[in-house]
């Protein structure tokens, strides 16, 4: 812990108020911890803790109907809950910086990114243009991103996941504040590209001797990164310590809790399907994207996404294919199931081709194959209550409205969802229901094979956990064969019977769950391992060493 003249804020007793009509009357409740010069503390907790309230209080930026009613929070000898607006905005930036969870809401997409760099210089008085531009290069090579000079002159959607994050991560230190507080910023990025933003973060703090609030859900992340650790559920701190003696000797409940959750503790036994026959068949599958290129052609930008691709999918199966982003394993997803239309090669259902057939040939067979989105509150109509969007594939297919009413309260049921709630709309639900929803959405038909696309990665770790027991559960009960897309391998070696480990368009690797977890052979393999959050830290279910 940062000694007393280190300490550089001090939350005290914060209580924040929920409008009248939720489910608690206080989104945070009493909270008191410290940050000191240099340290990261994680404050960790499911979604709807309390965690990026906190932060959000801290920073100014609560919604109108949410009201900080209580405490103090002190930087320095300021009081941030009661200093003019004016002040505040000052503090914000040059004192306080926020790295946000997604990179592409938080970024202006009609602005390049050195002008929104230096958007914040101009605003806190940065100088003349000429120093302004040399001091956002250097930073842009400070966290890391390739050619600064033309990542400049780039707009947010043409940067990568990764590359988005690192240029909030610049905009953030452009004024060499003291305190960065980070909101889950690495929670929708590939493990590899995780551990570089987890590794330039630490970086940056000790050569800026900044004080980081790093908000997470993930363990994995706290055993990289934290000095110290905040756990909060409903709003209240129920713990906070020195990060090793949580991650080694939890003392509440709800802690031990959330370090069972990190996947990759459990090897799914060897399952024998390959003596079951063949439900989806994948042979010499091809994509190549062709994007840009003005006059004659010039900028063109092609992509081969998938390279001759080929893989098998047995009953009752689980197949994972593990990756980073683009690898190519949506790519596939959407090729097999027909949303994208591949260059060459075939995808049999069975016995029946799916590729070079009518469109309402295929119709035919879109009840044999579903698939699940990996963000489910942007694949469900808001519009829609759930019941009908649990029943809408069954009334197309000529179900009569009754049963097919009463078949998606069978399904809800199955997931774990109350019937009753079928009268509801998608965002009076959690981001864990939400996914329960789809999933009893794409089994409506009775698919024989589902194909899931990182359909746990956005959620908290307890809810994933519950989420791929589900999936477990499922596949089991109802005998489906289920392609899993992910890029986390704890995961893939949790509930996958094969792993298919893909790069840069191709299979490079794949066999046995329990093979691949424990002696992998490709190197790329062995690179997805060692970039697992709290591997080098010794955190539980990490993989092979």
């Amino acid at each position: 812990m940062a000694g007393a003249d280190d300490i550089i804020l001090r939350v005290e007793g914060l209580r924040v108020d929920l409008p009248a009509g939720v489910e608690r009357p206080h989104a945070v409740e009493d909270a008191s911890f410290t940050l000191g010069r240099r340290e990261v503390l994680c404050l960790v907790g499911e979604s709807g803790s309390g965690k990026s309230i906190t932060a959000r209080a801290i920073m100014g930026l609560l919604p109108p109907q949410v009201v900080a009613s209580a405490g103090r929070i002190l930087f320095g000898d300021e009081d941030l809950l009661k200093v003019a607006p004016e002040r505040l905005r000052a503090i914000r930036g040059s004192d306080i910086a926020m790295i946000f969870q997604e990179p592409m809401t938080a970024l202006n997409p009609l602005m390049t990114i050195g002008d929104q760099i230096d958007e914040v210089l101009r605003s806190h008085g940065g100088g003349a243009g000429a120093a302004r531009r040399a001091r956002i290069l250097a930073l842009l090579a400070d966290v890391h991103l390739p050619e600064p000079e033309r990542l400049l002159h780039a707009y947010p959607h043409q940067l990568s996941g990764g590359q988005r994050q690192r240029a909030m991560i610049a905009m953030a230190l452009v004024l060499e504040p003291k305190i960065i507080i980070a909101d889950e910023p690495t929670t929708a990025l590939d493990v590899t590209t995780q551990a570089q933003i987890l590794s330039l973060i630490r970086e940056l703090q000790a050569k800026h001797a900044t004080g980081v609030l790093f908000i997470t859900h993930d363990f994995g992340v706290v055993a990289e990164i934290a000095d110290r650790v905040a756990v909060m559920r409903h709003g209240r701190l129920v713990e906070v310590d020195a990060a090793e003696r949580i991650l080694t000797a939890p003392r509440h409940p709800y802690t031990r809790l959330l370090l069972d959750a990190v996947p990759g503790g459990k090897l799914r036994p060897p399952a024998g399907t390959e003596a079951r026959p063949v439900v989806l068949s994948v042979k010499r599958l091809a994509k190549t994207f062709r994007s840009g290129g003005g006059f004659l052609g010039r900028g063109r930008r092609v992509v081969r996404a998938l390279k001759e691709v080929s893989l098998e999918l047995h009953r009752g199966e689980t197949l994972g294919l593990v990756g980073e982003s683009g690898s190519g394993k949506s790519t596939l997803a959407r090729c097999v199931i027909r949303l994208v239309e591949p260059d060459s090669g075939e995808v049999a259902l069975g016995d029946v081709s799916l590729t070079g057939i009518s469109a309402r040939a295929l119709r035919r067979q879109r009840a044999r194959i579903q698939m699940v989105f990996q963000d489910p509150y942007a694949s469900l109509n808001p519009r829609y209550r759930i019941g009908r969007l649990v029943a809408d594939g069954l009334l197309i297919n000529g179900v009569a409205p009754a049963a097919a009413r009463a078949r998606a309260a069978e399904l809800l049921e199955l997931v774990g969802i109350e019937a009753a709630a079928a009268e509801r709309y998608p965002h009076e639900f959690s981001g864990g229901q939400r996914q329960r929803i789809c999933i009893a959405r794409a089994l409506a038909l009775g698919p024989e094979v589902l194909v899931a696309d990182e359909p746990v990665s956005a959620l908290d770790v307890s809810v994933q956990a519950q989420v791929l027991r589900l999936l477990a559960d499922l596949r089991d009960r109802l005998h489906l064969s289920i392609l899993f897309i992910t890029h986390d391998l704890r995961v893939a070696a949790e509930v996958c019977d094969r792993i298919a480990v893909m790069q840069n368009g191709e299979i490079v690797e794949h066999g046995a769950s329990a093979a691949i977890f424990t002696a992998p052979r490709h190197a790329y393999t062995r690179a997805l391992f060692a970039s697992i959050p709290g591997r080098r830290a010794g955190a539980q279910g990490t993989g092979p060493t």
